[in-house]
């Protein structure tokens, strides 16, 4: 999804998540109706606020933790991975509230890919990460590109190349 500031790309998302209420029709993923299990169609939705303070205390290994509780499917054997793909080694024990906006979003995206998810929501996923964090993101969505039991929506100001 790609659009200026404040063209509602962040509100669609939330609403996606069912952080916003919906004001007409409904949501659905698989059988799960939002209105009518918000609990079970929320554990199918990652989204993240790449703003959020509310983690700041805890560690990325922490953090982790807190998304495979949320989420019956994370996947822990796609930890270290993805730990060392984004570089992150060096931070994994030190508190979010210590990290460059740039980590911060490695570790969100490392539980979007980790939660397994139905849907996940990305909002602006390149935005401050370096160029291998960047191919390598890249790299993992084009892998998921060819599966058809999940579905990534980024948003953005612009389309990034060699993403399906």
């Amino acid at each position: 999804m790609r659009g200026g500031e404040g063209s509602g790309k962040t509100t669609l998302l939330r609403l996606l998540a069912g952080d916003v209420p919906v004001q007409a029709g409904d949501l659905q993923i698989g059988d799960v109706h939002l209105a009518q299990n918000a609990a079970a169609y929320r554990q199918q939705v990652f989204r993240m606020d790449p703003r959020t303070s509310a983690f700041d205390a805890i560690t990325p290994l922490d953090y982790f933790k807190t998304v495979q509780r949320q989420y019956p499917g994370f996947d822990s054997g796609a930890v270290d991975g993805l730990i060392e793909g984004l570089s992150l080694a060096p931070f994994q024990d030190k508190p979010l509230y210590m990290l460059s906006t740039g980590s911060k979003r490695k570790v969100w995206l490392a539980a979007a890919f980790a939660s397994r998810a139905a849907v996940a929501l990305l909002d602006e996923p390149f935005a401050a990460l370096d160029r291998k964090s960047i191919d390598f993101v890249k790299l993992l969505l084009q892998g998921a590109a060819g599966h058809s039991t999940r579905a990534w929506v980024l948003a953005g100001y612009e389309a990034p190349a060699d993403v399906p």
